[in-house]
């Protein structure tokens, strides 16, 4: 199953990704501050995350979504605006 982005907000992009990722791994396709077009294996299911580290306090950027990175095992982040598609692997 494959979700295409147009239109969508900033908010709802978040709230369709988390959505997403939640279930279990998700592939995200968006384009690199750089450019160029990245495919990335990542989830936010809680059962597949690393326990949480005391003290990580982060300021989060609303425009911005970390998620883990499946094949190396770190968590990484994208900006929402630059999201083109998330599907299911």
């Amino acid at each position: 199953m494959k979700y295409d982005f147009a239109n969508e907000t900033i908010a709802e992009r978040r709230l369709i990704l988390a959505e997403w990722l939640s279930l279990g791994e998700c592939v995200v396709t968006f384009t690199k501050v750089d450019g160029t077009l990245r495919e990335m294996p990542c989830t936010l299911k809680a059962d597949m995350l690393p326990p949480p580290v005391l003290g990580e306090g982060r300021k989060q950027n609303p425009d911005v979504m970390r998620a883990w990175l499946i094949d190396k095992q770190e968590w990484r982040s994208f900006r929402l605006d630059n999201v083109i598609s998330v599907s299911q692997s």
